[in-house]
């Protein structure tokens, strides 16, 4: 049997009753306190899917695809790490079912487990276990956070929950639990009820997986009879019983937490020596204090395709964007507002005066033809009428193709995803996709993750950045098409960002003195993004917002 590794603590995070509570911000914020303790911190996601990866889920089922440094395709939890860590984290650290379950066939198939027999138990919890031991280890980490998506008692998280019982029992004082429980206060009653989280630690413990420390949400805080009733029927000592009311930031849930001494009692449980006995969120504070100060309010619009579901609004979708604007705002100063707009509205080139209203208005990334000639529209517009505009990866294809319509001349231009028989085809498929996409090889085959790009001296990107060579990360199969990249330049669009090579255009941008900002990246600059560190491209995105609400 594998053996976690005494050099590393570990902090598994479960669910319990229901979904969607928080246990991914709660696995941030344990992260982010204790790495405030002093310790070497990186956290792990495991999720229950049969898909070996997120890149082929839909969006507005399943949230956003986070990209990681190596290429990953990830679910958004793994962004919520980085960012509350203020550190990148490598694909090792996210795993599925279905990746799981690929590792161990192709081992088999391989003859590394010398003809024996190959079984759902022990072989697949090791196989988690080994995965979880190489994170902690290429990380050289203290104390590893490992969250399981989904809730306890779902059939599909039953191998993980082995996972952790086999590690605990081999290294007891190396392994805790924490168990993000929510507490229902019906409105028909009027009282905070513990029974569904009791029974949630009942189910865990059927597993063989006893809960060190309960996380209760709920909408309001906690008070101590339930804390009491809880530790008494969940096994749990009072103290290690953590209230976590709602709030109004995701931002202050590590500071809420640390009113009960949450990292302290896991330094404890986990008899982590290295631990501060004090603890420094000197940064995180003033970030807190930051965003909630008052002042002027820069209005931004974020023009989306994937916004609408039913009568809902899906913001998670593009949460590293509206996150990366958020931290940036709050760096320059200002309140942010920002409204979600679905593109189809700008189809038939109606609604568009409407963004006259607005200070800077983005478009994101994203796939297929559903909204697109609104995009198009709303581009046109922001272009003409001089309001600060931000395009991502489809954003910056898009942009090029309105230009090259409009100002370029080249009537009909389009990208061959939407039109393969357009007459000008300005945004192409890059040449190592076309026979993957001849295959159907869909998932994890497009550009993905880091790549460098050289900038342009004095453009508007190069000033942002303050840097002659950058690297960010990527997420596409079409780009700018060579053939057309002089046209587009003659006709006054600067290509200030190119591969190394000078083959593929990473930046476009009109200059200052044709528009306060018009600018657009191939690459996905929100993944980089952070509370601590906010992009330099988001950063001069709102600045000239800034100028253009204070004309």
């Amino acid at each position: 049997m594998a053996r976690a590794s005494t050099a590393h603590k570990y902090i598994f995070i479960v669910g319990g009753v229901m979904s969607g509570v928080g246990k991914g911000i709660a696995s941030s914020s344990i992260a982010a306190l204790l790495k405030a303790r002093g310790l070497k911190v990186t956290s792990l996601k495991i999720d229950p899917y049969i898909n070996v990866d997120a890149g082929t889920m839909n969006p507005t089922v399943h949230g956003e695809v986070f990209v990681l440094e190596d290429g990953l395709e990830t679910d958004q939890d793994m962004g919520n790490y980085e960012r509350f860590l203020n550190q990148s984290i490598s694909s090792i650290n996210y795993m599925t079912t279905g990746s799981v379950y690929l590792s161990v066939i192709k081992r088999e198939r391989n003859l590394e487990y010398e003809g024996k027999c190959v079984e759902v138990v022990p072989d697949i919890p090791l196989e988690v276990i080994s995965r979880i031991e190489k994170a902690a280890e290429g990380a050289d980490a203290d104390v590893t956070t490992i969250e399981i998506g989904g809730t306890v008692g779902e059939y599909q998280n039953i191998l993980f929950l082995e996972a952790i019982r086999m590690m605990k029992s081999q290294h007891p004082d190396d392994v805790a639990t924490v168990l993000v429980s929510y507490l229902p206060v019906p409105n028909s009653i009027g009282e905070m009820k513990t029974k569904p989280t009791q029974y949630a630690a009942r189910t865990l413990n059927s597993a063989g997986v006893f809960a060190d420390i309960i996380i209760a949400r709920a909408p309001i805080a906690l008070d101590e009879k339930r804390r009491q009733k809880i530790a008494l029927f969940c096994n749990v000592k009072p103290e290690h019983v953590i209230s976590a009311p709602d709030v109004k930031s995701i931002y202050d849930v590590p500071l809420n937490f640390e009113k009960d001494n949450l990292s302290g009692q896991l330094c404890e449980i986990l008899k982590m020596n290295k631990c501060s006995p004090t603890i420094d969120l000197k940064d995180w504070e003033e970030f807190v204090r930051r965003s909630k100060n008052g002042g002027k309010e820069v209005k931004i619009a974020v023009v989306g395709k994937y916004f609408d579901s039913g009568d809902f609004v899906l913001s998670d979708v593009y949460i590293s964007v509206l996150e990366a604007i958020k931290y940036s705002c709050y760096a320059v100063g200002v309140k942010p507002n920002i409204d979600y707009i679905s593109s189809q509205q700008f189809e038939k080139g109606e609604n568009l005066e409407k963004l006259a209203g607005y200070d800077g208005v983005l478009v994101p990334g994203g796939f297929g033809e559903t909204g697109i000639e609104g995009k198009i529209n709303v581009i046109k517009y922001v272009r003409e009428n001089k309001i600060p505009y931000f395009g991502l990866c489809y954003g910056m294809q898009l942009m090029t193709v309105e230009f090259a319509r409009n100002v370029a001349g080249l009537a009909g231009a389009h990208t061959t995803e939407i039109d393969p028989k357009t007459a000008h085809p300005v945004i192409a498929i890059l040449p190592e996709q076309i026979e993957k996409l001849a295959k159907k090889d869909y998932g994890g085959t497009m550009r993905l993750g880091a790549y460098p790009c050289e900038l342009t001296p004095g453009s508007i990107a190069q000033e942002a950045y303050q840097a002659k060579s950058i690297s960010e990360r990527h997420r596409h199969r079409y780009e700018i098409n060579p053939d057309y990249i002089k046209q587009l330049e003659n006709a006054g669009l600067v290509f200030s960002g190119k591969s190394p090579d000078g083959i593929l255009m990473e930046i476009a941008e009109l200059p200052k003195s044709e528009h306060p900002f018009f600018l657009g990246t191939q690459f996905h600059p929100e993944f980089r993004a952070r509370p601590l560190a906010p992009h330099p491209l988001f950063n001069a995105f709102i600045k000239a917002a800034v100028e253009r609400k204070s004309k």
